[in-house]
């Protein structure tokens, strides 16, 4: 097949792929932090999380998850948001989604359980979450701890299937933090080609963001 095409032609086609998306970041000290009740984990162990995923998935299917990916800036360089767990676990804020359930609209109550006032009635007071872009999507072929960013040729029925959003913070909104975590603000380059610390998933997440134009407000 060949294809030609006069430089008029080709103009609007280069420029809106030149096109890329912006993202207002504001300063990690616009937001007010707090703490709340603790949220222990709902397992004691990897294998114990897996053999109730195993569990889940006999009755359920396939399990769908969702991960915030809420990035700050300190120093016009953007900070991405995660949960520390005994000091050496990270993961984003995020949980698995009940049968049915929209994946955004499901995000935004896990934002708010997580992150939200303590008291359910003061969540409505705050600022919304706003969902943006999906930035990736990992499945899980079995019941292992392993996920990839594409569902392996052999696999026909993956058990898990995990999307990371972008998610759009407001340029003030209250954080509080469950009293056995603790949310860090990590930098990009802190992030980047470092998945002996962060793991495959959050070490990709610079790649991930790589795609927007940022606007650093204060």
């Amino acid at each position: 097949m060949q294809f030609t095409a006069t430089g008029s032609s080709l103009y609007p086609i280069l420029h809106h792929l030149k096109r890329m998306p912006e993202a207002v970041l504001y300063p990690l000290e616009n937001y007010t932090f707090g703490t709340k009740d603790a949220q222990p984990e709902e397992d004691p162990s990897v294998a114990a999380r897996l053999k109730r995923l195993e569990n889940d998935y006999e009755q359920h299917g396939m399990r769908r998850s969702v991960e915030a990916v809420l990035v700050v800036h300190q120093h016009n360089h953007p900070h991405v948001l995660m949960l520390q767990i005994a000091n050496a676990f990270f993961k984003l804020p995020g949980h698995y989604l009940q049968p049915g359930v929209d994946e955004k609209e499901g995000l935004k109550a896990i934002l708010n359980e997580r992150l939200g006032p303590g008291d359910p009635n003061e969540w409505s007071k705050e600022p919304d979450w706003e969902i943006g872009e999906c930035l990736s999507t990992w499945w899980r072929p079995n019941f292992e701890s392993y996920m990839y960013p594409y569902i392996p040729a052999h696999v026909t029925k993956p058990k898990e299937k995990k999307v990371l959003y972008f998610v759009h913070l407001p340029p003030h909104k209250v954080l509080c933090v469950p009293k056995n975590m603790k949310l860090l603000a990590v930098p990009l380059f802190e992030l980047y080609d470092n998945s002996a610390r962060y793991g495959a998933q959050l070490s990709t997440i610079s790649h991930l963001l790589s795609r927007y134009d940022f606007k650093y407000a204060k």
